[in-house]
């Protein structure tokens, strides 16, 4: 586990230092810098692009990390990577072409309920390919075991840049239409960068030599498309659907309410960018033991870790709504149905990855598939009826239903189980602290009732996980940083 709690904490770091930009550009700056409509729009443009990435990817962002630790020699190694780096071109030149022949007849579909994002359609398929490419150098990157650098050019670059362009807009720099087309350009820049550090890691020697098992490699990155589809459609779909269905301004409501409940996601996010090539080296191995272990750790740790931040982030959510604009305080319940979702995700562990780099995975893309249509359908009947109040319940069901499917599927199948005693330990002093703390509030200014509640919830949530050994490495952690 050393690399894992290495590189995880490294990647821990530079998650939360991006998340803290995007916070403030999500709850500040955006809501003060621009028109609901505009920041409406940008937030579709990005979220139907990340829907669109894994088509374009065709999957090799996936398939490099399961197949890359099979291959020993070095030419088998070259050939497969440079099949990695142009097998997304099967994907982005015919539908870039589909586009192009059909883009007045798409435009109207998308800008039916606001004719405002019609002249920024074609930005989305861009950004699309940006984000396609980007993950692919990523995962270049993590197979060789290092994510610490992909890790900040995913989390901080981008938020970054996109900081800078709002003060830009602020001083009347750059107009709103000009901004639009610069956050685009900054995700473009972004894949650019990867790409070159990506190359330096290991510099690409093109090779479209033979390469063993290519009819399995193409069989997965093509099946591997549904999956990533159906996690960013259970994800993102939800934001694509509101700006079809009701005003793009709610868009921008409910994208500030689901930023807050995404901090959860975090150190799940950090860990997963080494436990997904490490748990396919170990299924590549036949190492099932190592796998249990590493499965268990990765759950309850993400498990004690997200559950501190989903209970600081309840139990000061009253009071962070009191610093932001109004018009975007609507979005109390979206924060604590998505929170719970995200919680989820971190309590599975490295189920994913045990699935997708496993046999099994065309079982799971089936389930996914009809998971992925139960989140269209919810989406469809809840959003007209209940806005961005219907999204968050169509998306809190559709994450909870799946979770539980593919826990019970890798226990089916492999006979291990994510939960332990201390994950139960964990619910329970959760729960109790949701309860203790959620009507206390200090009659300060919002910010310092929110710095003293976290403390004090801090400090009984960590002693308690520190006292009673919840869990050995974060017992390890906290004992090495209290000596100091």
């Amino acid at each position: 586990m050393g690399i894992v709690q290495n590189q995880s904490f490294k990647n821990t770091i530079t998650t939360y230092i991006g998340f803290g930009i995007g916070a403030i550009n999500t709850l500040f700056l955006y809501t003060e810098f621009m028109s609901e409509q505009y920041y409406g729009l940008i937030t579709y443009i990005l979220s139907t692009a990340y829907v669109m990435m894994p088509l374009l990817a065709f999957g090799t962002h996936n398939t490099l990390v399961k197949f890359y630790s099979a291959y020993k020699s070095r030419n088998n190694v070259n050939s497969f990577l440079t099949w990695m780096l142009f097998l997304p071109l099967l994907m982005i030149v015919p539908l870039g072409l589909v586009g192009y022949i059909s883009f007045e007849i798409i435009g109207n579909f998308l800008s039916e309920t606001n004719p405002i994002i019609k002249d920024y359609v074609w930005l989305i398929y861009v950004a699309a390919i940006a984000f396609s490419y980007f993950e692919v150098f990523y995962s270049w990157t993590k197979v060789h075991m290092n994510s610490v650098f992909g890790n900040f050019m995913k989390e901080v670059f981008h938020r970054a840049g996109v900081m800078i362009l709002l003060f830009c807009l602020y001083f009347q720099v750059i107009a709103i239409e000009t901004f639009v087309y610069a956050v685009v350009g900054v995700y473009i820049l972004r894949m650019l960068i990867m790409k070159l550090y990506a190359f330096y890691v290991r510099r690409p020697i093109f090779r479209f030599g033979k390469l063993p098992n290519l009819k399995a490699v193409l069989k997965y990155s093509a099946l591997i498309i549904i999956a990533g589809s159906v996690a960013n459609i259970i994800l993102e779909i939800d934001k694509f659907m509101i700006g079809q269905y009701i005003e793009i301004e709610k868009v921008a409501y409910y994208g500030v309410a689901i930023y807050i409940a995404t901090v959860i996601g975090v150190p799940a996010r950090s860990m997963h960018q080494i436990t997904n090539p490490l748990t396919a080296k170990l299924l590549n191995e036949g190492e099932k033991d190592k796998l249990k272990v590493l499965y268990k750790k990765s759950s309850l740790n993400l498990f004690i870790i997200s559950g501190l931040i989903f209970l600081l982030i309840i139990l000061n959510i009253n009071q962070l709504y009191l610093l932001i604009d109004d018009k975007y305080t609507g979005g109390l319940i979206v924060v604590l149905l998505i929170s719970v979702a995200k919680l989820s995700d971190n309590i599975i562990g490295n189920n994913n990855a045990i699935l997708f780099n496993s046999d099994y995975y065309r079982v799971v893309l089936a389930l996914g598939v009809l998971l992925a249509i139960m989140t269209v359908v919810f989406n469809a009947i809840l959003i007209p009826e209940y806005g961005i109040n219907g999204a968050a319940f169509a998306t809190f069901m559709s994450v909870i239903i799946y979770n539980f499917a593919k826990v019970a599927f890798v226990y089916y199948k492999f006979k291990i189980s994510p939960f332990c005693v201390n994950t139960f330990k964990t619910l329970v002093l959760i729960v109790i602290l949701a309860v203790v703390f959620y009507f206390w509030e200090f009659p300060f200014h919002p910010i310092i009732n929110i710095g003293l509640k976290s403390i004090l919830i801090g400090l009984c949530y960590g002693l308690i996980v520190y006292r009673m050994n919840f869990s050995d490495d974060i017992y390890i952690i906290l004992n090495k940083f209290l000596k100091k």
